[in-house]
């Protein structure tokens, strides 16, 4: 009897063992199957400290959302000029009316959240041309953008008072000129934007666009023309050989193009670019000038001439078509040139005011 005792006794803790390891490998495979289906359960200090900081940050992230846009398929096998030249040999674009979709532009360039400096000078009797130079920008110039608008000028006070756009402003420069006469003035341009590229405009702007303010925008000029260097095509001498262009020919000057050299001709009233750019040409461009002075010698358009130079031997990465600079007046005595741009030319965007050269100073 004792004997069986002892028999039963050993088979119910065998059974109890039996059970209690059964029922540890059921939790056991219950949990694996419940880490298996959700991981983010697991608890290794490590890997939750990761967990928490990604989640963390992804709340401190705000969901950027992008506007669909819906706009014709570009049509690979449709140039969108045929009657003009498009891009330079270096792959820079030439910029037509046609050529381009400005709603995606206006698109692309907000993501770079850029603010354009436009500068101007309005000194001694140039004076004149600031008001409707300004309210024509307001109405034309980087439409929906942040603007800075520069006036270099000799006289602050007479700078006209504007109701501007929001994100936009007038920033006066007083600057005094050493010269009377507009051609001596001009030659100032290029170091005066020099200095103020490294004092101030780094700080302020993206982009520089330098214009002359005996102008008027009549159409809209946005950013299409940004590039880190953009010049202008003269609109007198497009379409002609290279050895029919007014540059520097004398070797003595800084300026100096050879014959069989040359791309195009740049108008010296509107060029730009990045601000670092922008600096680098007029810094060369007013040190070639002052060689020049040192030599008594001035390159035959003066700063446009410089301004050639520079673009003829560091390539500008965008190039303005006559569309950007319309200079009637010059196409009056012009009328081959004429007959040409009547079939090619869709928009002029900013027109060369008259102007009366007998007056005094000019």
């Amino acid at each position: 009897m004792a004997q069986l005792l002892q028999i039963l006794a050993a088979t119910q803790k065998c059974c109890s063992l039996r059970v209690t390891f059964l029922l540890i490998a059921l939790i056991m495979i219950f949990f694996s199957y419940k880490s298996y289906l959700y991981p983010r359960s697991q608890k290794p200090e490590s890997t939750q400290a990761d967990v928490n900081l990604t989640v963390r940050e992804r709340r401190g992230l705000q969901s950027v959302k992008l506007s669909r846009m819906l706009y014709r398929q570009p049509q690979v096998l449709t140039p969108a000029r045929k009657d003009v030249l498009v891009v330079t040999p270096w792959l820079a674009p030439i910029i037509w009316e046609g050529t381009f979709n400005t709603d995606i532009l206006n698109e692309q360039f907000s993501l770079q959240n850029a603010t354009i400096g436009l500068t101007v000078f309005s000194i001694k009797t140039y004076m004149i041309f600031l008001k409707q130079f300004l309210q024509s920008a307001e109405m034309y110039f980087m439409v929906g953008h942040r603007v800075i608008y520069y006036i270099f000028t000799d006289k602050p006070e007479y700078v006209p008072y504007l109701n501007i756009q929001k994100g936009r402003q007038i920033i006066i420069l007083e600057v005094e000129s050493y010269y009377d006469h507009w051609q001596d003035i001009s030659m100032q341009h290029m170091e005066m934007i020099s200095n103020f590229c490294q004092e101030r405009f780094h700080q302020e702007v993206d982009y520089l666009v330098c214009s002359d303010v005996d102008m008027r925008f009549s159409d809209h000029v946005g950013v299409e023309i940004l590039s880190s260097l953009f010049g202008t095509l003269h609109p007198g001498y497009y379409g002609l050989n290279r050895t029919d262009f007014p540059y520097e020919r004398r070797p003595q000057s800084q300026a100096h193009i050879p014959k069989d050299e040359g791309d195009f001709y740049y108008i010296g009233a509107l060029f730009g670019g990045s601000v670092p750019e922008v600096y680098k040409l007029t810094k060369a461009c007013h040190e070639a000038i002052m060689v020049d002075q040192a030599n008594h010698i001035e390159a035959i358009w003066r700063d446009e001439s410089h301004l050639n130079k520079y673009l003829l031997y560091h390539k500008p990465s965008k190039v303005l078509s006559p569309e950007y600079l319309w200079h009637q007046q010059q196409m009056d005595h012009m009328h081959d040139q004429e007959m040409i741009f009547s079939k090619i030319i869709r928009r002029k965007k900013l027109k060369v005011l008259k102007k009366n050269y007998q007056l005094k100073n000019w």
